[in-house]
């Protein structure tokens, strides 16, 4: 195995590569929390929800989906392993394949969308400097680019990229953003502004959640390089919570204000603001670019969990080439339902991981607890199939013949999101089946 970062597979991190500190962790986490396509999920709230409704909503989610974020990165700071090696430790060594096969194909969706964001805004661009879009070609040039920060690993990326470039070109681009979404806009008018209704305050809460629990299963995957748990914690908590819930307020406000609702069009409406807007647009595209990396990148660091023999610069050649033909050919659609269907799938995974990680005393023991689990830990995966079916009952997400289906199962109106339940019917599931059946004496002495 390779002594670089950039290469280390599934086995815990040694003390000599764990170097990134609570300011390394604050920038990854901050970057890839910045992302148009965070903006796109606060569009979803409104006008279905009044604008006081929508930054409830925000403010609710932000907060849950945070807590779970900033303890999954620090579980993984704990143990030392990718994600989807230390789901091995709740659901067992292969029935950790369940969820990695899940985690897998949503980074590479993730990968498909943000390459899509990306493109569509070089192509604006370049369509209103060089009179041609050609968003084909800019599509392959940031697939390169992401290949290239993948190939470089998350602490490269971290030292190179993000402290070097994407720290200072970022905040410029928000600022401009955020005074464009604003510039002209009659706040107290779209603060008064009615809901046109179908959505629910708990429901939009599910959304925020969605994108920020999409983050939990790929959070180890990074934290493992951290120098300890609280670097971790704090340094995603505060990182990605900020701009997380900034953006998605700006995204409702620019709704509301601009009338744009969608990804491939707010590009060419910044475009249209001039000079400062072409510079504002470049650097939020460079930004960007991390966030298409981290997805790939984690895909196939997700991979090696099933193929531990295959070199992880071979995956992440694989998986960026994956998301690249994918964003050639496929469109940005169904948006709020990809962050409901990932809720559905993550939230009641970390349930079940949180239950198990505090029945063993809140440390994992990499030796015992994850390598030398059991090839199955059924009553877990039960818990967690149980959260996933819960979720879905509450607010079914999906294909229109599933979502038809669950439908007729008259899912009671509770108010309260699917979120909440799904998350605690899995945390007392998992824990109580964990308590029935205990690990193997090695395993419990250890613990």
């Amino acid at each position: 195995m390779s002594d670089e970062p950039a290469t280390w597979g599934i086995e815990p991190v040694p003390e000599r590569l764990r170097v990134l500190g609570f300011l390394d962790n604050s920038l990854l986490w901050g970057n890839l929390g910045v992302s148009l396509l965070v903006i796109v999920a606060g569009a979803a709230l409104v006008p279905a929800l009044s604008l006081p409704d929508a930054l409830i909503a925000i403010a609710i989610g932000g907060v849950i989906g945070q807590a779970m974020l900033s303890t999954a990165a620090a579980i993984g700071a704990q143990t030392r392993v990718p994600a989807m090696v230390l789901m091995r430790a709740p659901l067992g060594r292969r029935g950790s394949a369940l969820p990695t096969v899940v985690n897998v194909v949503q980074t590479i969706g993730w990968t498909v969308f943000e390459l899509l964001v990306i493109a569509t805004a070089a192509a604006a661009l370049s369509d209103r400097l060089l009179g041609f879009r050609a968003q084909w070609a800019w599509t392959l040039v940031f697939g390169v680019v992401a290949l290239a920060l993948g190939l470089a690993g998350p602490i490269g990326v971290v030292r190179r990229f993000i402290r070097r470039v994407a720290v200072w070109t970022v905040p410029l681009a928000l600022g401009y953003l955020t005074w464009w979404a604003l510039d002209g806009a009659h706040l107290g008018t779209l603060w008064h502004k009615p809901g046109a209704g179908g959505l629910s305050v708990w429901q939009g809460a599910d959304i925020v959640v969605g994108i920020t629990v999409s983050w939990i299963p790929l959070a180890a995957d990074y934290t493992r390089f951290s120098r300890n748990t609280r670097s971790a914690f704090w340094g995603s908590g505060v990182g990605y919570l900020l701009p997380n819930v900034g953006l998605l307020a700006l995204g409702a406000v620019i709704v509301l204000s601009r009338n744009i609702f969608d990804a491939g069009a707010l590009p060419a409406a910044v475009v249209a603001g001039g000079v400062a807007a072409l510079i504002a647009l470049v650097a939020l595209t460079v930004g960007e670019t991390d966030d298409a990396f981290a997805n790939a990148y984690s895909a196939a660091v997700s991979l090696q969990n099933l193929l531990p023999t295959v070199p992880l610069r071979l995956l992440v050649v694989a998986t960026t080439a994956l998301g690249t033909v994918g964003a050639l050919l496929i469109r940005l659609t169904s948006y709020q339902s990809f962050l409901l269907l990932l809720g559905s799938f993550f939230v009641p995974l970390f349930a079940v991981l949180l239950a198990d990680w505090l029945l063993v005393g809140g440390r994992y023991e990499p030796e015992t607890h994850v390598f030398a689990a059991p090839a199955w830990r059924i009553g877990p995966i039960v818990a967690w199939l149980v959260g996933f079916a819960v979720y879905q009952w509450l607010y079914p997400t999906g294909p229109s013949w599933w979502v038809d289906a669950v439908g007729h199962l008259n899912p009671p109106a509770w108010g309260i999101g699917a979120t909440v339940p799904s998350f605690a019917i899995s945390f007392l599931l998992g824990g109580a089946v964990a308590l029935i059946a205990p690990r193997p004496a090695a395993d419990a002495q250890r613990a």
